[in-house]
This record gives C-alpha cells, structure tokens and sequence, in this order.
C-alpha cells in the first residue's frame, strides 16, 4: 500500500498536468504551443541546466561515468530496434529515431525529479543534454539522411550544459542575486513542457494505430531492459540506475513528429507513436518506477 502511494504521489503530478493541456484544447482554448516551446526551450529550460549542474553535489567522474552509460545505452536501442524494425519490415526511416530517442524532457524531467529529487533532477538534466545531441545528429539523419552538428552549438540547453559543467568543474557560483532569478526562471520549465505535451498529443491525428501498439510496448520493455542491463554494468550508484532506467523508458517525444513532418517521413506514422506510446507510458512508468523506487 505504502510502495502503491508513493509511485501515485510521484506519477501524478506529471500526468495531471499534461492532462491539462490536454483538456485545454479539447475544450477549445488557445495555446500557442510555438510561443511556449521557445520559450521553454531557450529560456526555461536552460536555465533549469544551469543552476541543477551548478549546484549539484555530484562529482564530475560520477556524472561522467553516467554520460558513457548512456551513450552506450542508446547504442544498443539503437542496434536493438534497427533489428526489430527489419524483421518487421518496418521503414527505418519513418521508426528507429522515434524508437531510440525518448521524451527526456518533457516526461523524463518531472518524473526523475519526483522519483529521486533534486539529485535525480541533475542527473536527468545529464541524460536529456545527451539525448539532444544525439538526436540533432544521428536522429536528423536517420530521418533526413543528414544531420548537423552545427545546429547543436546554436541550442540553448546545449550551450547551459557546458557552461554548467565549467561550473561544477570550477566550484565556481553565481551571485545570489542571479541564482535566484535563474532558478525562478528554471522552475517554470517543468509545468510548461507538461501542460505543452497534453497540448501536442491532444493536437496529433495518430495514424498506424496497431503498428504503433506494438512498438510501444516492445519500446517500452526494451529500453527499459537495456538501460537496467548497462547501469549493472557501470555499477551506477542507485539514483544514476534510476534516472538511467527511466530516461531511456520515456515514450516517443512529439518532436519525432515534428522532424518526420519537416524531412518527409511518414508524419501520421509517427504521430500515432507518440500517442499511443504516451497512452502506454501511464500504465508502463508507474510500474517501472514501483521497481526502482
């Protein structure tokens, strides 16, 4: 009963708030979701980087070891759903960058902050910046054939995750004065990329429905299972496994839909795995949360 309230106490919060979004259109609001997202995403969330590496007490080794866990990790999905999608006859093209790269933001986030705290939070902040750069570069091109690391130095986030690493390297701070406006700053990314996701999913007309059922759940398990496998074979301390464990099982991130639009991939396709892997997420991450928590 006590293990039950906890994961609700954790996984409430995130699904309530992304609901809201959700309710929002249906109920025919406005919500300008480009304003919002650029908002979030170059000013918020940036921010949230900052200040969570800055202050974190973690080493720079031990955040280092997990950097290489993940990589490792999204190597072997990688590999993993290539196969799955071949056997399948599946175009490469249109699923293997959905099946890879999670929802590390807007799911991963809240939900490693609510599951581990401010330490899971920091941790979390490390695998979405690896994520981002993963999926500017191998994930555009798998889609487009191309992809573009210079596009990379231009974000934001990414820019905020270096300048925060230089910072904990350093032991440098801030002066509190501007510490407490970025962590002001920061603190609105987290309830904005939720209520902007229920925005986006309530928003996608999901196409390949069956399709998408059966690689969510394969996506789910297998993401999951890999990242346990990899962070047993890092010895990751037990809040790194977690976060590890938990960022890699996110489902599909609505920005997948927005790449297959942008470089001619099958957008219907995708939009229906983001849906439908969304959809199983609220049933899948409390019961792996149950496990790691």
């Amino acid at each position: 009963m006590n293990l039950a309230l906890t994961v609700l106490e954790i996984v409430s919060p995130v699904f309530l708030l992304a609901g809201i979004g959700f309710a929002w259109v249906k109920a025919g609001f406005e919500y300008r979701i480009q304003f919002v997202t650029r908002l979030a995403m170059t000013l918020a969330v940036p921010a949230l980087i900052f200040v969570a590496l800055m202050k974190t007490k973690v080493d720079l080794a031990a955040l280092g070891q997990l950097t290489l866990a993940s990589v490792v990790a999204y190597g072997l999905v990688g590999a993993a759903g290539g196969l799955i999608l071949a056997i399948l006859r599946l175009n490469q093209r249109t699923y293997l960058a959905p099946f890879i790269f999670g929802n590390t933001g807007n799911l991963g986030l809240p939900l490693a902050l609510f599951a581990f705290g401010q330490p899971g939070l920091e941790r979390a902040v490390v695998l979405l910046a690896v994520s981002a750069v993963l999926s500017f570069t191998i994930g555009i091109w798998l889609v487009a054939g191309r992809g573009s690391f210079l596009k990379i130095l231009k974000e934001p986030m990414i820019g905020a995750t270096l300048l925060g690493a230089v910072f904990l390297w350093q032991g440098w701070e801030t002066p509190r004065f501007l510490t407490n406006t970025l962590e002001l700053v920061g603190q609105m990314a987290i309830p904005m990329m939720l209520i902007t996701l229920g925005v986006a999913v309530a928003r996608l007309t999901p196409g390949r429905v069956g399709i998408a059922i059966g690689l969510s759940l394969v996506k789910l398990v297998l993401c999951a299972a890999i990242a346990w496998g990899v962070g047993l074979a890092f010895q990751l301390d037990e809040i790194s496994f977690g976060v590890l464990v938990l960022q890699l099982a996110t489902p599909v991130a609505v920005t997948a839909y927005l790449l297959a639009e942008k470089y001619g991939a099958d957008s219907e396709a995708v939009a229906g795995f983001v849906v439908v892997s969304t959809l199983t997420s609220v049933a899948g991450l409390p019961l792996l949360i149950a496990l790691l928590v």
